[in-house]
């Protein structure tokens, strides 16, 4: 046939005009990609009262208060969940002051017989510490469907029938949305869901010591849940309602609607810091009820993803390792920005605000980032308001790199980055699995020695000092035990305070201990140069990291790696991300790891319970990962907990010190330094470790953002102009090219047909 041109071997007059066309189109999609900005976000929403941070590496594993106690759940649960108490924003050491309750409550004292006690009555004398703590009236849940009644007061969404969740996958696709106010039986039935087995309840074992009738509830929940389950699948997500209002806690009331009345055994002058930790934080029933129906878990609602609290802020997405957003919780009181701090607080503007009512943002954006460089780079841009909203020590990053360069420097100055240094309460140690045979307590006395000659031997080997000096960016001061500074107890600093086991005292300066005082300790733990005395065999060791050995990562486990080689161990490298690590360290199958702890409180307790046997991760599911359990620590813990600050609990600290230093189930690592990192229009930016609720003080200057966003991130013109002077010289070539095909197809060639 002729005259019919095939699409597929089009080679006539025409295809030059459209080679041309085709590579104009190009050039023209790449004028306009680079002529655009780099912004990440939706066209406009700079100009809005939104903050945007990182999420690093993934979403949080845990937002139901009971279950939650890892640092990257907290931006979401200290602005969503009010406990009772918080501490002051700005004021330094750390002040306990109401924040859901009315007042800070001073525990009463009674003895065996009930009889009141005075106030400074020795531990030994308390029989049980009543705390009668006052809710403020008139606080109101965000809204939810839970909460949500028909014309006749029935719960709207509490008998849903299997298939009637259908398409809704947040508590906002939910046509109707309720409330109510806050009572303090809400405190109490939150309190007895710290004795179920269903999800993770790390301080059950803590709180189960001290609350009357607390561990004799959780046997009593165990029973009544397997009966609740009896001929269900045991794998099936849907769960039958746990109604805990059925059962009393003797430990726990409300005996009036706004007083919750807590009974604690003993004398426990901690109680009131965790009564500051989203623990103790009010849980509905109807929250329970209504995420318990079927279908519920198999579409991700739950508390764990979708949060019912009374704070500044409701959850209104949540994307998976993606993104999460926080607003404003439309029915929170609101309260004033404090009027008091510190000295230099004023001069610095943290005083600015001062009365006006809280929050000020509108909305809180979390982004997952895998990788560190983009993260930083966004905030270097502008695009981040605050790196990582909970994070302390992404300002150390900012403030080497200024020291690095003098180009940086400058940049860094005229952008007017936040990045406040201090010390903090909290440190990042190397652990060991004292379960595990090989390095861990061992099952007989000589094993046991060998055990802890192989313990210290690692422990001299690790050089902290060195880590400081390689990673400037993640430095700190080298501990010699578990308290850093600013803790009532700890002698960080002094010469009395050092570690006997890694280090010595020579001409009154602490100094290292030689790696040949290492070697010789590895050998009589029975491994001469690394290997077994009676096999011959390499000691191989595995070391469980919480996260992927990203190339940003990878140096820092290479340097744990060269710590063990020195003395001839090897290192096999299990790197996981979080939520695999902290599977694995629950079932024990872990040896040795590398692990930080922030302070929930300002108390020597807060650090000391991390090697309480009875706090152990693997059998108490607790946060003793190092799963330590010496009968005199114990004992010495269990004493220390009754004493106030002062000489003798001095000395019983000291002694606590002294037994975890020879026995040493950590090489205690160190005490970081603490930085944080936040843009100039960022204003009350002021981060500590125990200070997670700084979402409703802090405040935006949107108009600023928007003016250094357009000067830092200036769009590159030079492109279009380039493409745009090319475009005659294009279109005169696919001009040329037309006519010449045209001509040689006048001379006879021939055109081919389908």
């Amino acid at each position: 046939m002729r005259g019919f041109f095939s699409p597929a071997i089009d080679r006539g007059p025409r295809a030059g005009w459209r080679r041309a066309l085709a590579l104009l189109a190009v050039w023209l999609a790449a004028a306009l990609a680079a002529g655009c900005d780099n912004n990440p976000w939706p066209s406009g929403v700079a100009a809005t009262n939104t903050s945007f941070s990182a999420v690093v590496e993934s979403s949080p594993r845990h937002l139901d208060p009971t279950a939650s106690y890892w640092s990257n759940d907290t931006p979401y649960t200290y602005q969503i969940y009010e406990p009772p108490y918080g501490y002051h924003y700005l004021k330094r050491p750390f002040q306990l002051m109401p924040k859901s309750a009315a007042e800070v409550a001073r525990p009463r004292y009674v003895d065996k017989d009930g009889r009141p006690l005075p106030d400074d009555a020795p531990g030994d004398q308390v029989a049980e510490s009543i705390y009668d703590v006052p809710i403020k009236p008139g606080i109101l849940f965000q809204p939810h469907p839970a909460f949500a009644r028909d014309e006749q007061g029935r719960y709207r969404y509490h008998a849903l029938q299997p298939g009637e969740i259908g398409q809704r996958r947040t508590p906002l696709d939910f046509e109707h949305q309720g409330t109510r106010e806050l009572v303090a039986e809400d405190f109490v039935y939150a309190l007895k869901r710290h004795a179920t087995t269903r999800i993770t309840t790390p301080i059950y074992g803590i709180f189960s010591e001290y609350v009357v009738g607390l561990k004799e509830y959780g046997a009593l929940i165990r029973a009544e849940d397997k009966k609740l389950r009896a001929g269900l699948d045991p794998a099936s997500p849907d769960k039958p309602f746990l109604d805990f209002r059925r059962w009393p806690l003797a430990g726990v009331s409300a005996p009036e609607k706004h007083l919750l009345r807590i009974r604690l055994k003993g004398k426990y002058p901690q109680w009131n810091y965790w009564m500051a930790t989203t623990f103790l934080s009010p849980v509905p029933w109807e929250a329970d009820a209504f995420y318990a129906q079927p279908g519920m878990a198999a579409v991700g609602l739950s508390l764990d993803t979708w949060p019912v609290g009374t704070g500044p802020y409701m959850m209104t997405e949540y994307v998976k390792d993606r993104r999460h957003v926080m607003k404003r919780n439309p029915n929170w009181r609101g309260e004033p920005y404090p009027c008091e701090g510190m000295p230099g607080d004023k001069e610095a503007g943290l005083l600015d605000d001062c009365g006006k009512t809280m929050p000020f943002i509108d909305t809180y954006v979390s982004t997952v980032e895998r990788e560190a460089v983009p993260q930083h780079e966004k905030f270097r841009q502008g695009f981040y308001d605050i790196e990582v909203f909970e994070r302390t020590d992404t300002g150390m990053d900012y403030i080497v790199a200024m020291q690095d360069s003098e180009e940086v420097r400058r940049e860094y100055e005229a952008k007017g980055f936040r990045l406040p240094k201090f010390s903090d309460v909290q440190s990042w140690i190397v652990g060991f699995n004292m379960l595990d045979p090989v390095i861990g307590w061992g099952d007989t006395p000589e094993q046991r020695e060998r055990n802890r000659k192989l313990r210290q031997a690692i422990s001299i080997a690790f050089d902290w000092e060195e880590y400081s000096r390689i990673f400037p960016k993640k430095a700190g001061e080298t501990a010699m035990g578990p308290l850093p500074g600013g803790i009532f107890g700890s002698r960080h600093g002094t010469v009395e305070g050092h570690n006997p086991v890694t280090h010595k005292v020579v001409d009154g300066k602490v100094v290292k201990r030689d790696i040949e005082e290492a070697k010789r300790l590895l050998a009589e733990a029975g491994y001469p140069d690394g290997r077994d005395a009676k096999s011959g065999k390499p000691l191989v060791i595995n070391y469980d990291f919480y996260a992927p050995a990203t190339p940003e990562r990878k140096p820092e486990i290479d340097w744990v790696v060269r710590q063990f080689s020195k003395i001839g161990v090897q290192l096999e490298v299990r790197a996981t991300d979080n939520n695999q690590f902290q599977d694995k360290v629950r079932k024990g199958t872990y040896q040795v790891f590398w692990l930080g702890w922030l302070a929930d409180y300002p108390d020597a307790e807060n650090f000391l319970f991390l090697l309480y046997g009875p706090n152990g991760k693997t059998h108490h599911d607790g946060e003793n990962t190092a799963n330590y359990a010496n009968p005199e620590y114990d004992a010495l813990f269990q004493q220390m907990k009754l004493l106030d600050d002062g000489p003798e609990k001095q000395a019983v600290i000291d002694r606590m010190v002294a037994i975890a230093q020879r026995d040493a189930p950590w090489s205690f690592g160190y005490f970081p330094f603490s930085s944080g990192a936040a843009q100039s229009w960022v204003h009350n930016y002021k981060p500590a470790v125990l200070i997670r609720d700084h979402g409703k003080y802090l405040r935006l200057d949107v108009a600023e953002r928007v003016a250094k966003l357009a000067e830092w991130n200036r769009p590159r013109w030079w492109p279009l102009i380039a493409a745009g002077l090319l475009l005659p010289l294009l279109l005169w070539l696919g001009w040329r090219s037309l006519k010449r095909r045209e001509r040689t197809n006048a001379r006879g060639e021939i055109v081919p047909a389908s």
